[in-house]
């Protein structure tokens, strides 16, 4: 019985799997089981952005697997509280609460909104993405993904992406919240218009409302800023974190301004692992590789050499309907499905996503080489 075959016997068939077995990263390069090579830009879905194997984050994993890794939050976890105080500086004073994922990060936010206000409704927007729990799949603004979990949470309003007079229109006397995604990741990289994050926090402000922001995919310098609401110029009350916080080792945080995350109280909310020894060695060190290289520099002007070098591709390629996207964030939207051209550019050695349907999604590690985006771009015009 092959590998393959084997993971259809024993797993649970939740994933549609690209037919290789990786195996072996560095940097923006990975290999497969049959030594293939391939240019990664998909990092994992976001979550490399310090690359694979950073010697850095590695290092750091090693030291504290020797140490110790897991006791649980009954104690004082040293690596804990020093990367709580990093975020707290860099973030001009937001609290840390830990976990183990995205979908965990938004759920404990919705939980501190809940807690915070003592009121329930919270505005989403449609095309959103925010998680598979219950609560975060009642957030999420996509049908495809809720079919066979109904009934979900009644108390989440879904309005236009990038529409704040909607918003205006959509609250309440009960509304707590409005919770959003600086651009949508798995929507199709969807951008939000310059002011609209502007507009947003106003409206919040104006109505007593919390602004939550899920940088789940955007954060950690992705987007040309270490985290995409200061692209904006705004501050939210609370916004969440996880894929690349842990340069590649699970960890979630929700962080909230300090007003807000008082509300939490001694019993109120708990994570066995959140926040371990390990995951806050790892998430340290990528932390720190990710400011002292400037990968948030580094993606912004990378960005901009892909988006050029792609809008070039798009004069030739009438396949191509717009490209979008922020850093090291990009969508292409094709005029057609793109799943077959993801499966022929991993045939020719690239890593690419399909989402959306018809928007190919570039996400490579933020420490890829100029000459190596320059491949990627190349192989996806031979392709398209």
């Amino acid at each position: 019985m092959d590998l393959f075959e084997k993971e259809k016997r024993y797993i649970a068939s939740c994933y549609a799997r690209q037919p290789i077995a990786l195996i072996k990263g560095q940097g923006a390069v990975v290999w497969d089981s049959e030594g293939k090579e391939y240019i990664d830009c998909f990092s994992g879905l976001a979550v490399l952005n310090t690359g694979h194997c950073h010697p850095r984050v590695v290092e750091a994993i090693k030291q504290q697997a020797s140490k110790i890794m897991h006791t649980s939050n009954i104690y004082y976890i040293p690596t804990q509280i020093e990367l709580a105080e990093k975020l707290y500086r860099l973030t001009g004073g937001y609290k840390s609460f830990f976990c183990n994922s995205g979908a965990e990060a938004n759920e404990a936010a919705i939980k501190l909104v809940r807690k915070y206000t003592g009121k329930n409704e919270i505005i989403c927007a449609k095309n959103s993405f925010h998680g598979r729990t219950l609560a975060t799949l009642s957030a999420t603004g996509q049908e495809k993904y809720k079919h066979g979990f109904e009934p979900l949470l009644a108390e989440f309003k879904h309005v236009a992406f990038g529409d704040a007079d909607e918003v205006a229109e959509a609250v309440t006397d009960n509304t707590a919240a409005v919770l959003l995604e600086p651009i949508q990741g798995e929507g199709g990289v969807v951008v939000s218009p310059e002011d609209y994050l502007t507009r947003i926090r106003e409206i919040c402000d104006r109505n007593d409302i919390l602004m939550v922001l899920d940088e789940v995919q955007t954060g950690m310098g992705r987007t040309g800023e270490l985290f995409a609401w200061q692209l904006y110029g705004v501050k939210p009350d609370i916004f969440t974190l996880a894929k690349a916080l842990g340069g590649g080792f699970p960890i979630g945080a929700m962080l909230a301004r300090e007003e807000v995350m008082d509300a939490f109280k001694t019993g109120d909310h708990a994570s066995t692992f959140g926040g371990n020894h390990l995951a806050c060695a790892a998430a340290k060190a990528a932390l720190e590789t990710i400011i002292e290289e400037d990968l948030p520099g580094r993606a912004k002007e990378l960005g901009d050499y892909a988006m050029a070098k792609l809008e070039e591709l798009k004069k030739e390629k009438p396949i191509i309907k717009e490209i979008r996207g922020k850093g090291l964030m990009i969508g292409i939207e094709l005029e057609k499905k793109c799943s077959d051209v993801v499966e022929r550019a991993r045939k020719n050695g690239l890593l690419i996503n399909c989402t959306a349907d018809k928007v190919l999604r570039l996400l490579p590690p933020l420490v890829i080489e100029k000459e190596q985006l320059d491949r990627a771009i190349q192989v996806l015009g031979e392709v398209l």
